[in-house]
């Protein structure tokens, strides 16, 4: 397996004279996401400010988070859940296709990037299936691991990360979809003993996570093609790949 700074620099290498592409490639979800956000929001804040004006009490109930019989704080705390096992669906189904973009043009399968198609890669069928159960899946399983210790569920998520991208290999190479649990548990041996190299991967990111944030988050139109690119390279220098499926 190559060193992080290695990863990283075939990462620019893709990324080299298609830095506008993977920059508009990445900023349609995150138009959509803010779109969502403004939709889902406007409306609650619109109702939690009727509620302030006709029952001062009341915004204190919801403030605190629990009424007389607890259920704005069920309520809430379902409200938080759905919404944020929504939003890393959504996620995870936009990144999977700049993702699988990365690995093609990694592996000389493609040349440009198509920013308006390649970004709904993973909507289509029969892609979108697959990412929905994996990530459904992988969440159950990283949270009942979680149960136990918060440490296991990292650890979990770790070796759940290559999953997508064995799904796609194996659709695109054979044309069959494969089972969902193939796919993590193909992810889980293919992730033994390099679990770690990727949580460093992760963290010799966090300077440019630092600057991205102190741009008020426009730096992410940039930093996140970055990743993608390299997190690509790190899943195709994987060892023993055509094994491990």
């Amino acid at each position: 397996m190559k060193s992080s700074g290695e990863l990283k620099l075939e990462a620019k290498q893709m990324l080299q004279g298609r830095w506008k592409d993977a920059v508009l490639m990445n900023l349609i979800p995150t138009v959509i996401g803010i779109a969502i956000a403004a939709i889902i929001l406007i409306p609650l804040i619109a109702i939690i400010g009727g509620v302030a004006i006709f029952s001062p009490d009341t915004l204190d109930t919801v403030s605190n988070g629990i009424n007389s019989n607890g259920d704005v704080s069920w309520t809430a705390q379902i409200g938080n859940q759905g919404g944020g096992i929504l939003s890393g669906l959504l996620t995870t189904i936009f990144v999977s296709g700049m993702s699988w973009t990365f690995l093609d043009i990694y592996r000389g399968k493609r040349v440009d990037i198509h920013p308006l198609s390649d970004v709904f890669r993973a909507f289509k069928s029969p892609f979108l299936v697959g990412v929905v159960c994996i990530y459904l899946l992988s969440t159950i399983f990283i949270g009942l691991w979680s149960l136990l210790f918060l440490i296991p569920g990292i650890i979990k998520s770790y070796s759940y990360a290559q999953a997508n991208f064995i799904y796609y290999d194996i659709l695109e190479g054979t044309g069959q979809k494969p089972g969902y649990l193939e796919c993590i548990t193909a992810s889980r041996r293919l992730m033994n003993g390099y679990k770690g190299q990727l949580f460093w991967l992760d963290l010799s990111f966090i300077g440019w996570h630092i600057l991205a944030v102190l741009t008020c988050g426009i730096g992410y139109l940039w930093l996140n093609p970055y990743i993608y690119a390299t997190k690509a390279a790190f899943y195709n220098n994987l060892p023993n790949e055509a094994e491990t499926f």
